[in-house]
């Protein structure tokens, strides 16, 4: 598999900092669809993985909301800009793992975020409240 950046091929979950394996080592084969080839695997994770995640996910919450709507329009912003600078990568691992048509998944992978990184700039009634 050709990427620029294979650092974006991750086999491994992303749980509060740090990428992991599942706790019993389990892991679950991923397949090009089109082949059968075997493109690598993602940890098999249960349920004591999905409350670590939830309770990290939790104790993130607050930072994330005493940030200003401009400074998380900010963070969203670069994510965005993050996949729009990968999106060759990211397109052509979503081909490879799921069988579309690359222009597809490139069409997916520059339309995540334009309209909803801007929208925690404007405040509504229900945030002014």
């Amino acid at each position: 598999m050709q990427l620029k950046d294979t650092q974006l091929f991750r086999q491994q979950a992303f749980i509060d900092g740090a990428w992991v394996d599942a706790d019993n080592g389990q892991t679950i084969k991923v397949n090009n669809p089109a082949t059968g080839e075997i493109l690598g695997t993602v940890p098999k994770m249960g349920a004591a993985e999905t409350r670590r995640a939830i309770e990290a996910a939790d104790k993130a919450l607050p930072a994330w909301r005493a940030l200003t709507a401009k400074e998380r329009a900010t963070k969203l912003r670069r994510w965005f800009e993050l996949i729009i600078e990968n999106q060759d990568d990211l397109a052509r691992l979503m081909t490879l793992e799921q069988g579309k048509p690359l222009a597809e998944a490139k069409g997916e992978t520059s339309t995540p975020l334009p309209s909803s990184s801007g929208s925690p700039k404007k405040p509504s009634a229900s945030t002014v409240t």
